[in-house]
């Protein structure tokens, strides 16, 4: 196992560029899947989009000007791929690289160190309608992509991260179809599966071969699953969630194969050289957790279980998500004692709570700073037990597009108004600060 760094640890928080930025037709960027996905009706609570968002196109400097107060050494964000390739491969788009050159300038200014997402969700619609992640020709769309990215932004920026949480994207968005593209049907799951790694590994290979300075990972949502009435097809279900959820991804990449009882399902899209290819070299592996996951068999669901709510008696956020800072402790352990882990960072951690704001314009959100605090504490302790953990990114910087839930669910450690656009540091955030300053 790797022997624990002595590097400065980094504290961050993070965002995503179509929950934030807003300004979805300036400047030559073309929809992508999410524009589609929201503006079709009964897709989105309230019929909510991202078109404005937090407006962070115009408004990024503002929000380098909070970073910077909160103390943050480090800021993980999305390059949005239909703004710098409207159609998704072919001729770029200078004026939305230029969007990027000012944010990453803006933030070396401040003294941050920019951690740039290639893909986090947005998939130009270009590229879906030609089959998107389904057909395996994906894998060099992306490639491309990610090295022009990088060729143009990698002189001042020197971590990327392939993709966040592909089980995700594959899982809701091509399975439950919950979100976009939104489709529900299992070959174009399994299909999507693989060829999100393929698309790592294609655009792994490549841009290491570009500069071998760059440091590169990419972002797992690891998410284990436990029974939810405790029956053995239930049981059984968990194994498979774990396999499909967690599995298929840490896997290939950190092993070179697929689970076993999964591989049968994913051999249809399998060709020769794929899982080598899929098996890069990483500099830093990033982690998401949130909670963990109630799995209740139900035969007749496409994939054989469903997600269910945790028991009533637990500590819950206001997403029904369970409470558990001991659960994250324990996945990032199990991590530790399962693979040969490259440096960890905890790339997204952080709650939804029902945020008021009070009559002196504050927001006293205790229950987030408790969750942050406890959070905090599981996995300094896991670093104590051995595992290398480089650096911690609060999801979020700003309340934001929370996806299917628009914006209702707020995870921000700042208050956004959507209607004013003004901006409230909560008091997490200044839990943050101090957090930060005494490390």
């Amino acid at each position: 196992m790797p022997t624990p760094s002595v590097q400065p640890f980094l504290w961050g928080t993070a965002t995503a560029s179509y929950q934030i930025e807003g300004a979805v037709s300036e400047e030559g960027r073309a929809p992508s899947i999410w524009d589609t996905f929201s503006h079709t009706p009964h897709k989105v609570e309230r019929s909510e989009t991202g078109d404005i968002a937090c407006d962070h196109y115009h408004r990024f400097a503002e929000d380098i000007k909070l970073m910077r107060e909160l103390g943050v050494q480090a800021y993980r964000f999305s390059i949005s791929w239909s703004r710098i390739l409207p159609e998704g491969k072919g001729k770029e788009n200078a004026r939305g690289l230029d969007f990027y050159h000012r944010l990453v300038d803006e933030l070396l200014a401040a003294d941050i160190i920019p951690f740039a997402t290639l893909f986090h969700w947005d998939l130009p619609q270009a590229l879906q309608e030609q089959g998107g992640f389904c057909k395996r020709d994906i894998a060099g769309y992306f490639t491309e992509y990610a090295v022009l990215t990088a060729e143009r932004l990698g002189d001042r920026i020197e971590h990327w991260i392939m993709l966040n949480e592909p089980s995700v994207y594959a899982c809701l968005g091509h399975a439950i179809g919950v979100h976009a593209p939104g489709l529900t049907d299992l070959p174009s799951f399994h299909a999507t599966t693989h060829h999100l790694n393929l698309a790592q590994g294609s655009a792994l290979q490549a841009l290491r071969s570009v500069n071998a300075r760059w440091k590169l990972g990419t972002t797992l949502n690891v998410h284990r699953g436990v029974s939810a009435d405790g029956s053995k097809a239930s049981s059984l279900m968990v194994q498979r969630h774990n396999d499909l959820w967690n599995g298929c991804f840490l896997q290939p990449l950190l092993a070179g194969s697929y689970p076993r009882d999964i591989l049968p399902e994913l051999e249809p899209y399998l060709q020769s050289g794929d899982l080598t290819l899929i098996q890069q070299p990483i500099d830093f592996l990033g982690i998401n957790h949130y909670s963990r996951s109630y799995i209740l068999a139900k035969p007749e669901a496409l994939l054989g279980y469903e997600h269910a709510a945790p028991p009533p008696h637990l500590p819950r956020t206001s997403f029904d998500w369970e409470i558990d800072p001991d659960e994250f402790r324990d996945t990032l352990l199990e991590l530790h004692e399962l693979y040969q882990c490259p440096p960890i960072y905890i790339t997204e951690n952080g709650a939804f709570f029902k945020d008021v704001l009070s009559k002196e314009g504050r927001v006293h959100d205790k229950d987030r700073i408790e969750f942050l605090e406890g959070y905090i504490n599981a996995m300094q302790e896991a670093q104590k037990r051995g595992v290398d953990i480089r650096g911690y990114f609060v999801w979020s910087l700003l309340d934001n597009f929370e996806w299917a839930c628009g914006y209702r669910p707020t995870f921000g450690l700042i208050k956004v108004d959507f209607e004013t656009q003004k901006r409230i540091p909560k008091d997490s955030y200044f839990w943050y600060r101090d957090l930060i300053k005494q490390s």
